[in-house]
Parts: C-alpha cells; structure tokens; sequence
C-alpha cells in the first residue's frame, strides 16, 4: 500500500512539474486591441518568429494560431509556453462594416463568415488552456459588453487571468480606466508596438504562471 502511494506521489508531482514547465496561455479580447502585436512581440524576442500578420482592419486574426515552445527567460526564470493567438471576440459581425477598410463585398462577406467561426473556435479553447491574457485597448472605452462577456467566460472557468492595457504609446490611453473596470485583476499596461513596459509585463506573465 505504502509503494502505491508513493508511486502515486510521483506521479502527481510529475504532472505538477510538467504544467508549470510548459503552459498553454491563451490570448483574447477584442478586435484590434493588439493580440496578435503582443503575441508577435513575445514571440519575436524569444524564437526569432511572430505568430501571424496584423492590420488595420477588423478580425485580421480569424483563426486560432499557436506557437510552441516559446521559452522565455527573465530574471534567472524561465518557462516555456504554447501561446494561442485568438480571433477578436465580438457580440456582432455585420460585413458592411468591412467595406469601409475598401474591401468588396464578396470579400467582406468572406471575412465575417471566417470570423465568426473563429470565435465560436476561440470559445472552445478556453477549455484547453492554462491562464489567459486578456489584452485591451487602453484607449477605448474598456465597460463595453464584448470586454464584461469576455472576463464572464473566465470568472465561469475559474482560469487565471492578466489584464493587458495595450497601446500606452496613444495620447488617450488610459490604464487607470481599465483598472477600474477590472479591479479583481492585475492589470499591467504596455505598448506591443514599441515595447515600452514589456519588463514589467513578463515580470507579470511569471506572476501568473504560479496561478495556474
């Protein structure tokens, strides 16, 4: 009895290492909020490669994009992570909105048909992630419905989260809003684009790794 619990021990001590050794952290919020830009900082300065294009235009990312084995080390730490990059999530996709950015209309068609199915494939990954990364635009207004469904889904799955203000190199940005509408999390606030403050976010994608 005394050799099946110690086996047992192992075993679970095994399966604690190899979580905290690789995490699948998953990346959401809304459109052009700047996912993909942070996704694509992270893995740019740690495997030499980003993860997928950006633009200007609405639901650029309208798959699930993963990269593996991104290992980051700061501080004399380090972790390796499977990042997923996700569409925007949105409470509605109408494709006239597409036609604005000069796309036709079979093309914008397209587009909003791929993005909601990339949502609806977001949601399903919240299932096999370890902590998310909900990442805002700091210079939007951060009370809006698709950011309270957002944080919702993962108060339901009790999965740990940290709160990127993106985009701080803006004039109207504005981190403190967003803390105050998400005051039950740490929020941290950075520029994917330039990089300003990256430090302190890994100092807290470290802090959040022990959450998981």
């Amino acid at each position: 009895m005394i050799r099946i619990l110690k086996n047992f021990s192992r075993r679970i001590l095994r399966s604690i290492f190899r979580r905290r050794e690789k995490l699948k952290i998953g990346f959401y919020g809304p459109p052009n909020a700047g996912k993909t830009s942070l996704a694509n900082r992270i893995c740019k300065d740690w495997t030499g490669e980003e993860i997928g294009p950006v633009s200007n235009v609405p639901h650029e990312t309208r798959k699930v994009q993963t990269k593996e084995e991104v290992k980051i080390e700061y501080k004399g730490k380090s972790l390796t992570f499977k990042i997923v990059d996700t569409p925007g999530i949105a409470t509605k996709i109408d494709y006239e909105d597409f036609l604005k950015y000069g796309l036709k209309k079979s093309e914008a068609k397209r587009r909003a048909k791929e993005a909601t199915k990339g949502i609806i494939e977001a949601i399903q990954w919240l299932d096999d992630v370890d902590a998310v990364i909900v990442v805002l635009d700091a210079t939007q207004n951060p009370y809006s419905q698709v950011n309270i469904t957002i944080i919702g889904n993962l108060v339901a799955r009790k999965i740990p989260v940290l709160v990127v203000a993106n985009k701080i190199d803006l004039k109207k940005a504005s981190v403190k809003k967003v803390q105050n509408a998400f005051p039950e999390y740490e929020v941290v606030g950075i520029s994917a684009k330039t990089g300003e403050n990256m430090d302190e976010f890994y100092e807290s994608l470290f802090s959040l790794a022990k959450k998981t």
